[in-house]
């Protein structure tokens, strides 16, 4: 499940995975003016030929307007504008749905504020070639993470340990949001009935990925903190996570007991 570059077990599983595609990185947004000419011209440098989609959620500061100027200067830039703010799981599933329609064959998410270094993504699509999900991992050896507190680094490594506990998956890194999905992988997730939102998006995602049987691949990464604008991380996002892989991991313990031999 997790080793290292992503092609080895594959190779020796006898399994073959297709060519990538066209890779799509998708970067939600509010109120992040001050980043995203400087994230859009670090993504186009790092991947040239990768495309950029900015999905901004009606930013107040001007974020939406500075992204279709990019749009207008560079036709792998593109804008989807949407009505207002409904979370980071909302926006990124609005892009999903944007980039399989337009025929991409990789679909990235990172963050806006530059926390998602773009010179790391060429490592991130290498180790695709030989998987189906790929997580820039904070969590696994040569993974860091640069200029946080201890209390945020506490909960973040609370919060993946705890869902990979909880959930029975083997990720390290279960909340991280830097990744790269094959289109049949994302087209094989139910996306549609995915609720959840925030740090619970991200585990929702990566449970599902894992249950259903997809070869997902850790490669490390350093994610730096924001210099710019402010975190979008809340007391309800926390939560909400809490509660619902509570929820999921109390739920698959009961259903695997009512399947054991000799219940009815």
């Amino acid at each position: 499940m997790n080793d290292g570059d992503g092609t080895l077990a594959a190779q020796d599983r006898g399994r073959r995975f297709g060519p990538l595609g066209t890779a799509l990185v998708i970067i939600p947004t509010y109120n992040e003016a001050e980043n995203i000419k400087s994230i859009v011209g670090r993504v186009r440098r790092a991947v040239p030929e990768a495309h950029v989609l900015v999905a901004d959620d009606n930013s107040p500061d001007g974020t939406g307007k500075l992204a279709d100027e990019l749009a207008a200067e560079d036709d792998h830039v593109q804008v989807l504008h949407r009505k207002g703010k409904e979370g980071l799981g909302a926006a990124y599933l609005a892009g999903f749905r944007w980039g399989l329609e337009h025929g991409y064959g990789v679909l990235v998410e990172m963050d806006a504020d530059g926390s998602h270094q773009p010179e790391e993504l060429p490592r991130l699509l290498t180790a695709l070639k030989g998987a189906d999900l790929v997580l820039g991992s904070r969590w696994v050896p040569g993974g860091r993470v640069v200029n946080w507190p201890r209390s945020r680094e506490f909960l973040s490594r609370g919060g993946s340990t705890y869902s990979r506990l909880m959930l029975d998956v083997p990720i390290r890194d279960v909340t991280g949001g830097y990744r790269a999905f094959r289109r049949e992988t994302l087209e094989g997730l139910g996306l549609d009935e995915v609720a959840s939102q925030g740090y619970c998006f991200q585990v929702d995602l990566a449970r599902r990925a894992v249950k259903a049987g997809y070869h997902v691949v850790e490669v490390p990464i350093t994610f730096v903190e924001r210099e710019h604008g402010d975190s979008k991380m809340s007391r309800d996002i926390v939560v909400e996570a809490l509660w619902r892989v509570t929820s999921w991991g109390v739920g698959e313990r009961l259903t695997k007991i009512a399947r054991r031999p000799g219940r009815r």
